[in-house]
């Protein structure tokens, strides 16, 4: 079984992404984790999934460095197996493995640079990947 988690990422690390196939483990993400869940018990799936994805789009605003594109991106990634992290943020994870291109599930990024924090992010397809970033 897998777990569903969102890493928030920068221009820079998709195009490592799409050059090597792989990004470097460990990798913090978000995810929905018992601590969410706890927190919102009122909350349906699709809304937990949702809290978790922009917890990783308001990470990857703050990831991002001088070379990279105004953009937040969040690749949806199945991995084997995460470890909550006891903080602040009840979504996020630690993953003590690599995040290789056939586990991503797509990428949710902005379509427009310095998009409001608040804006939903537009799905993408992982063959859409090379257009990204």
């Amino acid at each position: 079984m897998s777990v569903r988690v969102y890493l928030p990422a920068t221009s820079g690390l998709l195009a490592v992404l799409r050059e090597q196939g792989r990004l470097p483990g460990p990798v913090r993400a978000h995810a929905v984790t018992g601590a969410l869940r706890e927190g919102w018990p009122e909350a349906d799936e699709e809304s937990l999934e949702y809290a978790a994805t922009m917890a990783a789009a308001a990470a990857s605003a703050a990831l991002r460095g001088e070379d990279d594109k105004p953009r937040r991106y969040v690749v949806a990634v199945d991995l084997p197996e995460v470890a909550p992290l006891a903080e602040e943020d009840p979504t996020l994870v630690e993953a003590g493995t690599e995040v290789v291109l056939e586990r991503v599930a797509s990428i949710l990024a902005d379509t427009e640079d310095d998009a409001d924090e608040d804006d939903d992010l537009a799905w993408f397809a992982t063959q859409e990947l090379p257009y990204l970033g």
